[in-house]
């Protein structure tokens, strides 16, 4: 008998493992076919990678991420033999962390949408793969690696420890290790997830039914399948032996529940709780690299020891794997390679891994999105939309990826347009690329520039045929003065237009020693002159101290007003109270005409531009107001008094019908040099005559209270570069709900934030960023500057020998009497060791200005510099001055020796002449600290 058992059980061996070993045979061959098909599949694949950016106040939680899991887990595909996978990754590089994510082509608008979904404020960018960069670092040997797969610690259908546990945000443990690399070291986790059927959640219900039976599901797959071929054999051998089944095996009675440990149950309640959601097939790989191995050893630890703290006694978590130090798991890493099935993590546990940092996560060295995104208007006039001719281009979109080229349609250009920004954030580049457009589409331009490097590049981009509509002023080219007179052909309702601009530019130049007596009087003299032929500015001195000019200017007044204060007012002061009257605006109204530079342009009778036909015949004017070539206040007096005259001709548009008024473009960079009160006035009526503004500046503090008003009131396109903090404060009204202060102060430079009138109507505001400079130059420059000369200017001999025939610029002497004018050395000095210079000319008459030497004269900047510092001492000597002129009233011979003596000393201290400019006059004589005098008979 027991050699025949023996014999039955060697048959049933032999016969299971004959018909085993097909099976396995067929097993393995089916399987390396289907990985070679998978293999192919995958290979067939094309990926790419996005970096993931959020704003440092970033609010969302990681259930933002639970939800976009959910949403990403709609990829899965039923009934198909492979699934697309992605991978969402944390790198630590030259000392920066950045969130990345590595998709399939296909796949990425849907993936990137509902990162959008959850995250609106992130900004996804496609980079280049980071895990590319080292490769030739690692193959020469001089980086090291090391790397592991993450492993579970317990069965996968065990939770590991969720957010929803944590007091603080688990991120910050992971970032926390990640920031702590040198520049040479690097730290890397991969999460690479796809999405599998709801058959996962059946295992866990069926773990728990085992468990619960009393019955153990822990075994290994290898294990299962050892037993399994063991149970086959038995089964074979006890049919051989019974024949048939016994009908007591054909079913079981069911086993009562085991009564269960505390810690088993919860465990179970785990297994429950995590088969209700949506599942990943997950694999999580940790790299690191440095130049030392046993450095880029410690780095992976540390980071795999982070993630311990998802770890749930009794539950489940995480352990590292092999620890790997060869490139087959780095190109494992960087091909994101998914061929071997994973561990199940479900959404709530992949959200608690994986999700963008928020305010809470306070770890240095998170790269942020430096400032919000904003969604364009869908009417947004883009290139391909609206004809060039009709539209001025000056920005890009830049939300989500979505790139058009846009701009603003001519009649929006009609309410105006206001940039403000930082220096060297792109407003110059803007505005360049701006008048580039209207320059070449034919349009009318004016443009402003208190610098002139803007002008200096426009001029290169001028094409041929606009050559002869450019009209280049600028008071640096002195050899060639354009002639501009402000106070030429003003319509009589026009005036008071001109009085103010004039007043307000002073006004805002002088502001600390302005005062209501001294406006009041140089209102009267700008609107007195104003009906005087041939006027210029440099009549105004003379107006107020010459009677006879005095006289033949009031007489042609036609304002009975104006009139009775020079007939009834002016000329009853005494003359002491009108000295000190007039003294503040000789001296200010002086500096700017002391200049011969400014001189030239302002002091010739008849303009040789016409702001009118400029305007009327869309030409373009340059005004290249220098600061650095002829200074702050005479650049600010130019640029007002210009404006002022373009809105006069803009007003005299009135006469036209609408529909006639040609467009005009009046560019003004860093406008608060020339805004004024009257300016607000500009912004408010000059829609109508179609003269359309585009002002930039730096900051808000720079202008005046009410005309910031006037332009945030009355402009239709605002712009933001970036900002300072206190202009973001103002500034966040105009832009909310959809940006913040904290946006506005982190724009990088060439990104704007624009709040636009499109046909008519402002739209929210929305990111863009400007264009690149234009590079498609003409090199005109010299020719127009040479053609503008011809046409425009006149040579400076020319100008100043006709000036000095008319000149209405007041000589020191008019205000002096005879006696006086005696008294004053007059005959040219002898040249020696001391040389002097001529600084004012009556008649045959020459007054000299003592302090240079025959080698080193006295130059015209510091004759000027001398004289207003005479001026600004006028407090200590006035009183002495008007007493001489008192005194000088009687003849000569009537005046006794004190008087005569006090008032030589009166004069030798108000105008510092010396001995040695003096022949025939007495000796006088000056120490060099200018404030003792001794006058020798």
């Amino acid at each position: 008998m027991p050699d025949i058992l023996g014999s039955l059980i060697y048959k049933g061996i032999f016969y299971a493992i004959l018909i085993a070993v097909p099976i396995i045979v067929i097993v393995l061959i089916t399987k390396a076919n289907a990985n070679r098909k998978k293999m192919e599949w995958f290979s067939s694949l094309k990926f790419t990678t996005v970096r993931i950016l959020v704003p440092k106040n970033n609010e969302k939680t990681p259930i933002a991420a639970e939800q976009m899991f959910a949403a990403l887990h709609g990829i899965f595909k039923s009934g198909v033999n492979f699934q697309e996978h992605f991978s969402f990754e944390i790198a630590s590089r030259e000392k920066y962390i950045q969130f990345y994510a590595h998709i399939p082509v296909q796949l990425k608008d849907f993936i990137e949408g509902q990162i959008y979904s959850q995250y609106p404020t992130a900004e996804i960018v496609e980079v280049d793969d980071y895990a590319e960069k080292d490769l030739d670092y690692l193959n020469k040997g001089e980086l090291k690696l090391a790397g592991t797969e993450m492993e579970l610690t317990n069965l996968d259908v065990y939770p590991i420890k969720t957010f929803l546990n944590f007091e603080v945000d688990p991120l910050a443990g992971i970032t926390g290790v990640l920031s702590k690399v040198d520049k040479t070291e690097e730290i890397w986790v991969q999460i690479i997830v796809r999405p599998v059927s709801d058959n996962w959640q059946a295992k866990g219900t069926g773990h728990v039914k085992s468990v619960k039976s009393g019955a153990t599901n822990r075994k290994g797959i290898f294990t299962g399948i050892v037993e399994a071929f063991f149970r086959f054999i038995s089964g074979i051998i006890e049919t051989i032996l019974v024949g048939v089944t016994p009908e007591s095996s054909k079913g079981e009675t069911p086993k009562e529940e085991a009564k269960l440990p505390g810690t088993v149950e919860e465990g179970l309640k785990g297994v429950e709780t995590k088969s209700t959601k949506l599942g990943f097939e997950t694999k999580i790989r940790v790299l690191a690299i440095a130049p030392d191995e046993n450095i880029a050893r410690s780095k992976l630890i540390s980071t795999v020891a982070s993630f311990k703290q998802f770890n749930l006694l009794n539950l489940n978590g995480f352990k590292n794997g092999t620890i790997h130090h060869d490139m087959n798991f780095y190109n494992h890493y960087r091909y994101r390679a998914f061929l071997e099935p994973g561990y199940i993590l479900n959404i709530e546990e992949l959200a608690s891994i994986f999700h963008l940092p928020n305010i809470s996560v306070q770890t240095p060295n998170i790269v942020w999105a430096g400032s919000k995104k904003g969604e364009p208007p869908a009417n947004l006039p883009v290139k391909e939309n609206v004809p060039e001719n009709e539209l001025t281009i000056f920005g890009k979109t830049d939300y989500r990826h979505i790139t058009h080229e846009f701009g603003i349609k001519i009649p929006d250009r009609r309410y105006h347009m206001y940039a403000i920004g930082k220096t060297g954030t792109g407003k110059s580049t803007m505005l360049e690329n701006m008048i580039i457009d209207d320059i070449r589409e034919g349009r009318g331009v004016a443009v402003v520039d208190p610098h002139g490097d803007l002008i200096r590049h426009l001029l290169n981009y001028v094409p041929d045929e606009r050559i002869k509509d450019v009209i280049v002023f600028s008071p640096a080219d002195r050899m060639y003065p354009i002639g501009f007179n402000p106070l030429e052909n003003v319509d009589p309702d026009l005036k008071n237009i001109v009085a103010s601009g004039v007043v307000g530019i002073f006004k805002k130049i002088f502001g600390e020693s302005w005062g209501p007596r001294l406006e009041y009087i140089l209102r009267n003299t700008i609107l007195a002159l104003l009906d005087y032929p041939d006027a210029t500015m440099l009549g105004i001195t003379k107006l107020l101290v010459d009677q006879d000019f005095r006289n033949r200017v009031v007489d042609k007044v036609q304002d009975s007003v104006i009139k009775d204060f020079f007939v009834s007012e002016y000329e009853k002061y005494d003359q002491k109270f009108r000295t000190e009257a007039i003294a503040p605006i000789q001296n200010k109204v002086g500096q700017f005409l002391s200049s011969s530079t400014i001189r030239n342009i302002v002091g010739q009778p008849k303009s040789t531009i016409n702001i009118e036909d400029i305007m009327n015949e869309g030409k373009i004017l340059f005004l290249d107001l220098s600061i650095g070539e002829i200074g702050e206040d005479a650049s600010s007096l130019l640029g007002a008094m210009m404006i002022t005259k373009i809105q006069l001709a803009a007003m005299r548009r009135a006469i036209i019908p609408e529909e006639q008024r040609r467009d005009f473009y009046l560019y003004v960079d860093e406008f608060q040099n020339f805004a004024t009160d009257s300016f607000a006035t500009i912004l408010s009526e000059a829609r109508k005559y179609h003269l359309n503004l585009v002002m930039t500046n730096q900051y808000i503090a720079q202008v005046p209270e009410t005309v910031i008003n006037a332009v945030f009131g009355n402009i239709g396109t605002l712009i933001s570069f970036r900002v300072g903090a206190p202009d973001a404060a103002s500034l966040k009204q105009e832009f909310a709900p959809i940006f913040e202060e904290v946006d506005l102060v982190n724009l990088d430079n060439y990104h704007i934030y624009v709040k636009m009138s499109i046909d008519g109507v402002t739209c929210p505001a929305f990111s863009s960023q400007t264009l690149p400079p234009n590079n498609m130059k003409n090199n005109n420059s010299q020719t127009i500057i040479e053609n503008s000369r011809k046409v425009y200017s006149k040579r400076r001999e020319y100008v100043e020998e006709k000036m000095t025939s008319l000149s209405q610029m007041p000589k020191i002497d008019e205000i002096l009497t005879k006696a006086q004018r005696d008294r004053i050395p007059k005959i040219p000095p002898k040249i020696g060791e001391t040389y002097y210079r001529e600084v004012q000319a009556v008649g045959d008459e020459r007054w000299y200005f003592g302090g240079g030497t025959a080698d080193q004269p006295l130059t015209e900047e510091t004759v000027q510099e001398k004289i207003n510092k005479f001026e600004e001492e006028k407090p200590d000597w006035m009183k002495e001055r008007l007493d001489a002129l008192e005194v000088n009233k009687a003849p000569e011979s009537e005046q006794g020796d004190d008087d005569l003596q006090k008032d030589k000393e009166t004069l030798a201290t108000a105008f510092k002449t010396s001995s040695d400019a003096v022949s025939s006059s007495p000796d006088i004589h000056h120490l060099d600290d200018g404030k003792t005098i001794k006058l020798n008979n």
